[in-house]
């Protein structure tokens, strides 16, 4: 098993579990203890995880893209209520969205108007929400269930096939050269078929992601049309991006 399908593995356990031993991974994974250490060093340099006694915690669980199975989490409620506000003004009556899975897309559904509009998603929890909003079209793709997210071939293909006017995603960090990326190789496919069909794209990432770099990068920022972000961005680093050639959108 290469390295990097390995970190996903340890990762995908951890979102899981939230906490994890050296003996487990080692046991799960069928490498030695040696092995899961220098993964987990691996990971804890990249801001993923913090390394405990015998084992790891996650760093920042609500960070990954993907929600826990339980209530999302209301870190940085201002800003993702801020960054939702902002795409809101980008969508019009009869528009063929796409909405990544994620804490500021959902917070994008939930401010939604009731109006003529079609949605589509992998989120269970955007499906949730909006399923109350007759005049909504909710489109859901197919596949199989990671956590709260729809993924796998069959959803691909079913994007691909979509005339998606906008597309909103979702990442675990924002980096000017390492573009978008997310911890696993999971919702990769997924994201891609999204930047790919979308006549628009936009990224909704709170500020917090901005200067980290995740696992795998599933778009640059040349292929994201318009990046938005809230207010807490500070202004060298707008600047920054902006004479890179980003759109990016604050507050």
């Amino acid at each position: 098993m290469n390295p990097i399908r390995r970190h996903e593995m340890i990762m995908e356990v951890m979102l899981n579990q939230k906490d994890v031993t050296v003996n487990e991974l080692s046991e799960k994974l069928q490498v030695s203890g040696k092995t899961i250490r220098e993964d987990l060093s691996k990971l804890e340099e990249q801001g993923l995880i913090m390394r405990v006694h015998g084992g790891a915690v996650l760093a920042q669980s609500d960070q990954f893209g993907i929600l826990p199975v339980r209530t999302p989490l209301d870190k940085y409620s201002d800003e993702k209520t801020e960054i939702a506000l902002r795409a809101i003004t980008h969508i019009e009556e009869d528009d063929i969205i796409a909405l990544d899975g994620g804490s500021t897309t959902l917070e994008i559904a939930r401010r939604l108007d009731n109006m003529p509009l079609t949605v589509v998603t992998n989120d269970v929890y955007i499906i949730s929400e909006l399923v109350p909003k007759n005049n909504i079209r909710l489109v859901v793709p197919g596949g199989y269930r990671v956590r709260n997210m729809l993924a796998g071939p069959e959803a691909v293909a079913y994007v691909q096939k979509l005339n998606i006017q906008k597309a909103f995603l979702s990442a675990t960090a924002v980096h000017i050269e390492h573009g978008l990326s997310i911890y696993t190789g999971d919702l990769i496919d997924f994201k891609q078929a999204l930047v790919t069909t979308a006549r628009k794209v936009f990224a909704a990432c709170d500020h917090h992601k901005f200067g980290h770099t995740a696992l795998r990068t599933f778009a640059s920022l040349q292929e994201v049309d318009v990046l938005l972000t809230d207010s807490g961005l500070v202004s060298e680093t707008a600047e920054q991006f902006r004479s890179a050639g980003i759109n990016i959108e604050v507050g």
